[in-house]
């Protein structure tokens, strides 16, 4: 499995080529460094031969001397190259980082149900830090010794053409095999990165529920899985050296028939006449120097064939396009929202359908109070409205344009949705209410808090605004994390407002200061509660009631109130929660 050079090249080119002034500066100094590695055995020679024939001592002194700095300051060359090639690696990488995790946040949710978070952190920082040091590597030392090679070459001609000649040959063969095995082991190296990502992805799920493994005694089973991932892991890392292990192999034959083909000829050369004692010096460093960027371009090839399985998989990545495509840009005017669905049908899975003919009308400023088992179809229906998803037959409008029309960033500031679990992130209470928007005020917010009436809730928080939320800081209730919904759903001001079952796991006095905001919440607002709770549909103008995908019951509240057979009146009777839990 051989990947085109070009392939590394397209995937951090653009990223590199921004930095032109570092790219300039350590192109200055490869060149630098490369010209002192190649002068030094020349100073060397002149001090054999000096030394040999007799020179004044104070000659001898010089070309020491001359030699120590010149030293000394390829060292700092060296260092300095290093440094910024590292520098330019990482800045590149870091915006490729970047443009991964953006491009992921944009795939829909059919490919984030396919892929745990611990697969995409292993390919978006695993992978692309393989790259930081390939890239960093590649600067510095292939592109560095290829031309290294080169000047050595060139001086091996200038000593004598026969030396430029067969060195050349040694080279290029040299070139030719490793270039050749470049893509040996690439193939059991993705292997070896999609095991060690579903590792990444096992732990991450396994870690979040550590709770219920425990306290249901599956700890052991739980491990025994994990040694099968690591058995895996071990197999596939076994296969990937023995892989490699032919190339570092090829290599160091290549590199001894090198030394004994420049011995053979120095020799050869000396006992002609052809050259000095110092010369031949000169031959065996320049051959030494010679199998130096040989060596680095093989180990650079052995990484070549690890990151060739990281190449590979961040192209499939970056190659996905999201199903939901986004819409031309149709406004939606302020307000309350009037919603329409229109024989809707869907299925995560075009086999097995969710929702089935589903069709209703929704006036601005009512609510819908929608209702059903488990699996019904509730939830999923609500993520349609959001457009995490679109249905495969029928419409979905807001007010009479098609849900497709709108940008998704519009749709989803005219659209909002307050779940059970609501997602906090590491930041002040302010960053979490605005979503890190700088452009939302204090005083915005503290209006917004007084008018849910939650200023007890506020009141609450040690350094106000400022109290810091997420690892090793202040938690957050089931009950105050909800009012923070709530508080982020106020601030977009929405047109219409979906409600997930908000409530249904609070204690009867905190669910009563949460309907409190939901009564402001949805003034003004069209809105739709999902619930299992008799108390939150009470403020519903509708009632819909959903079973295995289909509509079965549909009408105003009251008039299923009053009507004694009907489905709504039956749960009335015989309790809410029993019957839909």
């Amino acid at each position: 499995m051989n990947i085109p050079l070009k392939a590394y090249w397209n995937l951090l080119g653009d990223y590199l080529l921004h930095q032109r002034g570092r790219f300039f500066l350590l192109s200055a100094l490869l060149l630098g460094g490369i010209g002192l590695q190649i002068l030094n055995p020349q100073v060397v020679r002149y001090f054999i031969d000096a030394a040999t024939t007799g020179q004044a001592l104070s000659s001898l002194v010089l070309a020491g001397l001359a030699f120590v700095v010149s030293t000394l300051l390829q060292q700092g060359i060296a260092i300095g190259a290093t440094y910024v090639g590292e520098n330019m690696a990482w800045i590149a990488t870091n915006a490729l980082r970047e443009t991964l995790a953006r491009h992921c946040l944009h795939l829909d949710m059919r490919f984030h149900n396919e892929h745990t978070p611990g697969e995409l952190i292993e390919r978006i920082d695993g992978d692309v830090t393989e790259l930081a040091t390939f890239f960093s590597q590649l600067v510095v030392q292939i592109l560095g010794n290829l031309l290294l090679l080169g000047g050595v070459l060139l001086v091996l001609y200038l000593e004598d053409w026969r030396l430029g000649l067969s060195f050349s040959g040694f080279a290029a063969l040299t070139l030719f095999v490793l270039n050749g095995l470049r893509g040996l082991a690439i193939a059991q190296q993705k292997a070896l990165r999609e095991a060690r990502a579903k590792l990444f992805g096992f732990l991450e799920e396994r870690l979040s529920g550590t709770e219920d493994i425990c306290a249901s005694g599956a700890v052991d089973f739980v491990l025994c899985q994990l040694y099968r991932h690591m058995y895996n892991i071990m197999g596939q890392d076994r296969q990937a050296e023995q892989r490699q292990s032919i190339l570092y192999g090829v290599s160091n034959v290549l590199l001894a028939l090198g030394n004994v083909t420049a011995f053979g000829l120095g020799y050869l050369l000396f006992r002609q006449g052809s050259v000095t004692i110092g010369a031949v010096y000169v031959i065996i460093q320049y051959i030494n120097l010679l199998g130096r960027p040989l060596r680095e371009i093989s180990r650079q090839v052995q990484s070549l064939q690890r990151i060739g399985a990281g190449v590979t998989r961040l192209e499939e990545l970056l190659n996905l396009t999201p199903t939901l495509a986004d819409g031309p840009g149709a406004e939606l005017a302020g307000g309350p929202l009037a919603l329409d669905l229109k024989s809707i049908h869907f299925g995560y899975k075009q086999e097995e359908p969710v929702l089935q003919n589903v069709s209703f009308r929704l006036e601005p400023g009512q609510t819908l109070g929608l209702l059903g088992r488990t699996g019904s179809g509730k939830t999923t229906l609500a993520r349609l409205i959001l457009r995490l998803y679109d249905p495969q037959e029928g419409q979905i409008l807001l007010n009479g344009t098609n849900i497709r029309q709108p940008h998704l960033d519009q749709l989803r500031q005219r659209v909002a949705m307050v779940t059970q679990d609501v997602q906090l992130f590491q930041g002040s209470v302010r960053d979490n209410l605005t979503f890190f928007d700088r452009s939302i005020s204090d005083a915005q917010i503290q209006a917004v808090i007084e008018e849910l009436g939650l200023s007890d809730w506020y009141g609450s928080l040690p350094r106000g605004l400022d109290t810091l939320l997420g690892e090793g800081e202040r938690g957050l209730s089931a009950g105050e994390a909800q009012l923070l919904a709530f508080t982020r759903i106020f601030l977009r001001n929405p047109g219409l407002v979906i409600l997930d079952e908000a409530s249904s796991r609070l204690d009867p006095i905190t669910e009563q200061r949460i309907e409190q905001a939901v009564d402001k919440l949805l003034q003004d607002r069209t809105a739709i509660i999902i619930a299992h709770r008799l108390r939150t549909v009470q403020r519903a103008d509708q009632i819909m009631i959903l079973e295995e995908g289909r509509v079965v019951e549909h009408d105003q509240r009251e008039r299923l109130v009053q009507h004694p057979h009907s489905r709504f009146s039956k749960l009335l009777q015989s309790g809410l929660e029993e019957v839909l839990a």
